[in-house]
């Protein structure tokens, strides 16, 4: 009897498409969600890693300052929910405000646009304790329910490690491709390749390697110091086959700028490759 209620349940569904359904012919449907309708972006970079700790904020607004000092109209996603650092860098509060077109993100004084959870608490100091996917969820409203207006590029700053939120937005954001944020630890091989091995499940083009903390520049005589050890950045980009895109030392300038929230005054001639990578797509 079971059985036969289990049947006439299934006979009896009126919708067109059910994902996974085994009765559903044909190829798999995209999970691709649209953007906002009122939008238009053009690029989507991802800036990922394997760990926390490395610096991939720092390396995401890096990215997103140059190229808005290059002329283009650049957003942030700011998809690590948990430990949002972006508003604070680029010196922005909320609350965001919307209307029937989306939710506006906030803009920086250089004119970036930035959607964060930040942006949206009461109390920026409190803590988001959120299970997996409500935190998914917010990230794709990030995506379709945000008014970005018309980008050349959104960058994408992601939690570390291979988890619900880089699924997410690998699944449901159209991605053209990856900056992977690492450090120069041996440790750095087995990391990378986890980022760079779901990236491939995912079909999501990879474009390279940023290494951060490479070395502190001696103020006095100029020697270079790895405080961190050797680097091993070549090797695991070469097991690897893709490029190193840049090595960036440890500079207090740059912390400055980031707690001061003026990081979009940020000259940083070390992503000067990562910046031409982006640019080429």
């Amino acid at each position: 009897m079971a059985e036969n209620r289990e049947c006439a349940s299934a006979s009896s569904c009126s919708r067109e498409s059910c994902e996974g359904c085994p009765s559903k012919a044909g190829a798999p449907q995209s999970m691709i969600e649209e953007c906002n309708p009122f939008s238009s972006v053009k690029r989507v970079i991802g800036v990922v890693s394997g760990k926390g700790g490395v610096g991939k904020s720092f390396v995401t607004a890096s990215l997103a300052a140059a190229m808005r000092q290059k002329g283009y109209e650049v957003g942030i996603l700011d998809a690590d929910v948990t430990g949002p650092s972006i508003p604070k860098m680029f010196g922005l509060h909320g609350p965001a405000e919307g209307s029937e077109m989306g939710l506006f993100p906030i803009a920086g004084a250089d004119g970036t646009k930035v959607m964060s959870l930040n942006l949206l608490m009461e109390d920026e100091e409190a803590p988001v304790v959120w299970r997996g996917p409500v935190i998914a969820s917010t990230v794709k409203q990030f995506w379709h329910d945000v008014y970005w207006g018309d980008l050349d590029y959104l960058f994408v700053d992601m939690p570390p490690g291979t988890g619900d939120v880089p699924l997410t937005v690998f699944q449901s954001i159209p991605v053209n491709g990856i900056v992977i944020v690492t450090s120069p630890q041996e440790l750095v091989q087995l990391i990378v390749k986890k980022a760079v091995h779901m990236a491939e499940m995912m079909e999501i083009p990879v474009l390279g390697l940023v290494e951060n903390y490479s070395y502190l520049k001696c103020p006095d005589c100029g020697k270079e110091i790895s405080l961190f050890g050797k680097s091993h950045v070549e090797e695991a980009a070469a097991s690897l086959n893709i490029p190193v895109l840049g090595k960036m030392p440890l500079d207090p300038k740059y912390a400055k700028l980031a707690d001061e929230g003026k990081f979009h005054e940020i000259k940083n001639p070390y992503l000067a490759d990562a910046i031409q990578k982006v640019e080429e797509l």
